[in-house]
């Protein structure tokens, strides 16, 4: 029968449908492995960076079911977000039937493709039942004083027409469409995650199985500073600056002081002082500027207030501008400028004719002659600065600290770049953010037994004048909690980030209506063993879900700090060397691929084309091969079908010298894709492996009887291998020849066992030792096993390992002193 993947498939998909094998619960008696990729935004049909990220967990899925794992693999949808209530203005129509939609959709793509999900515990978050907690958790952040309303400075997308945090807005672009973000003045509720920095910075030491760069991107987006805040007195007014700097040492070349177009004390200087006209122009002309090319753009710009700050330390009296690198959410949103020892201060002292101090000498007693050329930026002695010169960088800034602390003009202190988190939306489709505003008692907390707040039907969507929440007769006037007088709701609605900051826990409780999630099914499932998803979440999702991973471990919720123990970020799947993109024409549409070449052939290919974290550039013949390699090893079986099937036992002392080196060959080959998958997730070497197997298993000519009983033993073991890789055409070639493709294939040590050499060690070009080790082995391997050999260890304890030389297969000199 020659292979047909449609009906095979099509049958398999229909069984898996009716039966749900993949549904699991807790058992105590088995080891649990929770398996997550990052869940989709349903916006109509997956892409083929889908197909990657949910094909690699479905693999390490599978494979760790039939290693015996109890396996959580759940799958649900992001759905709530800016475009579908885009297309609902578009359209006309409402963005829940336009989410909907796309849910059906896509849920039925995923399954054409044979994820084993369990989709007992699909969820999707535009729904009370779910978004009822996204509220519960923000009263409980409202409680311990996390979730605050302020008014200040917020990226405004003009586009989108709602509030961005700073993460959305990173490259002063908006994430969703791209357009240029402005800088607004608005009321917002905020998370104050600032209140975890630490925590989350001290903790990515732990997360051992994440890959280095997402750490490094973490830690630099959180941005610790230590240095000092020094408070500037304003000559004429009742008020002070406060700067943060991390080289208080230079203070006393400190010639000026920036501040940002939107800081507070800006309102005075245009209020009190001379030269309000020219600030007025100033700040609006920063305004239209994003953030990015307010810091990247190589002109600084500059604006005299009129105004000048007293230096605390000497009683000198500097100017105070404005200027457009200064952001007001960085540190203090004030800057002490001290122009010959910092190089963007030094530009902007030539330019606008300020004066230039130098105060830090690269050595004791040197002199600085004539006019500076550049800042010197390095560390070095004080000169110039009063009872502090001669001391050393590191020292004086100690000693300053002190001085600043017992007169009462600032303090050591440490700041960060993260901000707090903003998270009101002015648009509908969102969770609403359970507040409501009384006359009489202000704020006012949605009482807990009142949740969810849920969102009208009977809004207009017009894409103008802020939330269409507005425009609800039924939404926004409401009875206070507290006194039962009139009073309105909250009309922003929360960041979609919220909703994905903690769906892996809701996956483990997904009907729970009493609570957000069992606390004995989390301690059971949680944290998430392997999380797959893009390296572009590494600065909003990944902070965030830690970060409310954290607060829910505080409310005694969960057993975890961190939620995912293992992270992969797999790379993007391109055409013809360009991301996939409409306009370019090079998108690959999934069905059309499935249709074409079977579920199958296409997961093979996209796992065999790369290395999971790198890119793919998607070639159709790629996935053509790919059917070609399973449609021979259903041919073979077709072949060879009375020998797959014979009730045989093997008696390897039996086998021809060819059949010996086969069974090695299978042993080998489960090993070596067993490490693949579980240790490394190198899925494409593992099928690498496999057609390897599979040509010396086609080409294998058996000697006798018991070489024949070999074929059989290969096969069985190659399809039960290709399982997770290849689902259903495994799954129909399980029934068909009676493999129990239900457990993973056993290598016998022996037989999987690589050749061994003789390892000479030699100790400072001395022969001191041989060792019997397997061939192939790496230099650090070869040194392990060294000095466990008793005159090896003994010819180096109590010295130095200064340097290992390594000669494959041959020999190691250690070289000790």
């Amino acid at each position: 029968m020659a292979y047909n993947f449609e009906s095979v498939e099509t049958k398999w998909r229909e069984k898996w449908e009716k039966e749900n094998p993949y549904k699991v619960d807790v058992d105590k008696n088995k080891k649990k492995f929770y398996c997550l990729e990052m869940l989709p935004y349903p916006s109509g049909r997956i892409h083929m960076g889908h197909v990657r990220n949910y094909s690699i967990g479905d693999v390490v899925a599978r494979y760790l079911t039939m290693n015996g794992y109890n396996v959580l693999h759940p799958m649900g949808w992001d759905a709530f977000g800016l475009p579908a209530e885009n297309a609902a203005i578009k359209r006309g129509d409402h963005p829940r039937v336009h989410t909907v939609n796309h849910i059906e959709m896509m849920r039925k793509q995923l399954k054409n493709l044979g994820f084993s999900y369990d989709w007992d515990r699909e969820i999707a978050t535009c729904f009370p039942e779910y978004y009822k907690w996204n509220q519960w958790f923000f009263l409980k952040m409202y409680e311990k004083g996390l979730a605050y309303r302020s008014k200040r400075s917020v990226n405004w997308c003009p586009s989108c027409n709602t509030v961005l945090a700073n993460e959305q807005a990173e490259g002063g672009k908006c994430w969703r469409c791209d357009s240029e973000v402005e800088q607004r003045e608005l009321e917002q509720w905020f998370i104050r995650i600032t209140d975890y920095a630490d925590r989350l910075l001290d903790n990515l030491d732990k997360l051992e199985g994440w890959p280095e760069n997402v750490k490094e991107m973490q830690k630099n987006w959180i941005g610790r500073s230590e240095g000092s805040i020094v408070k500037f007195k304003v000559k004429g007014i009742d008020e002070d600056i406060e700067v943060f700097t991390t080289r208080v040492d230079t203070i006393f070349g400190c010639t000026f002081v920036c501040v940002a177009p939107n800081h507070e004390i800006v309102k005075t200087f245009i209020k009190k002082g001379d030269k309000a006209d020219e600030v007025k122009v100033f700040v609006e002309k920063i305004n239209k500027m994003s953030r990015e090319e307010r810091l990247q753009t190589s002109e600084k710009l500059g604006q005299f207030t009129g105004f000048y700050a007293v230096n605390p330390f000497n009683g000198k009296e500097v100017p105070i501008y404005l200027a457009n690198f200064v952001l007001a959410e960085y540190g203090t949103g004030a800057v002490m400028s001290v122009p010959a020892h910092d190089e963007r201060d030094f530009e902007f002292a030539k330019k606008y004719g300020l004066e230039i101090v130098p105060v830090i000498a690269p050595e004791k007693d040197f002199v600085y002659k004539g006019e500076l050329e550049k800042a010197f930026t390095e560390y070095g002695y004080l000169i110039n600065s009063g009872e502090f010169s001669g001391l050393k960088t590191e020292e004086a800034k100690k000693k300053m600290n002190q001085w600043l602390e017992k007169n009462g003009l600032g303090r050591a202190a440490i700041t960060y770049k993260l901000k707090d988190w903003g998270i009101s939306r002015q648009r509908y489709w969102g969770t609403p953010i359970p507040i409501i505003y009384c006359d009489k008692c202000g704020i006012v907390p949605v009482p807990y037994e009142d949740l969810p707040v849920e969102l009208p039907d009977d809004v207009e969507f017009t894409g103008e004048g802020g939330s269409p929440l507005l425009t609800s007769k039924t939404f926004l006037k409401t009875k206070c909690p507290k006194c039962g007088g009139e009073a309105r709701r909250e009309t922003d609605t929360m960041d979609t980030f919220v909703d994905s900051s903690w769906y892996y826990f809701r996956y483990i409780d997904p009907k729970n209506n009493n609570e957000p999630f069992s606390k004995e099914k989390v301690e059971y499932w949680s944290p998430v063993d392997l999380y797959i998803g893009g390296i572009e979440h590494a600065t909003m999702h990944l902070i965030y879900t830690r970060f409310f991973t954290m607060f829910l471990h505080d409310l005694g919720l969960v057993p975890v700090e961190e939620p995912v123990v293992r992270l992969l970020t797999q790379g993007m799947v391109i055409k013809d060397g360009r991301k996939m993109s409409k306009s370019l024409g090079n998108v690959v549409d999934p069905d059309e691929m499935i249709k074409k070449y079977g579920a199958d052939a296409v997961r093979v290919f996209m796992l065999f084309a790369a290395p999971p974290e790198k890119e793919i550039d998607w070639q159709d013949q790629g996935a053509e091969g790919a059917l070609r390699f399973l449609t021979r090893i259903w041919n073979f079986g077709e072949e060879n079908a009375e020998l797959i099937k014979a009730e045989t036992s093997l008696k390897i002392n039996e086998l021809s010298s060819s059949g010996k080196e086969l069974l090695k060959k299978l042993h080998k080959t489960i090993k070596k894709v067993s490490e693949d998958i579980e240790k490394r997730i190198h899925l494409n070497t593992a099928i690498a492996s496999l057609m390897e197997l599979f040509n010396s298993l086609s080409s294998f000519k058996p000697e006798n009887k018991m070489d024949e009983i070999a074929v059989k033993g290969v096969f069985h073991g190659l399809v039960k291998m290709l399982m997770p890789f290849a689902p259903h055409i495994c799954s129909e070639m399980g029934e068909i020849y009676g493999i129990d493709i239900a457990k993973w294939p056993e290598f016998n040590k022996e037989l999987a066992k690589d050749e061994t050499f003789t390892l000479i060690v030699q100790i400072n070009g001395k022969v001191k030792g041989r060792v019997e080790v397997d061939a192939g082995i790496d230099g650090d391997t070869a040194f392990e096993l060294a000095i466990k050999d008793s005159k090896v260890a003994k010819a180096i304890e109590g010295k130095a390992v200064v340097k290992k030389i390594y000669i494959p297969n041959r020999l190691l000199n250690i070289v000790v002193k």
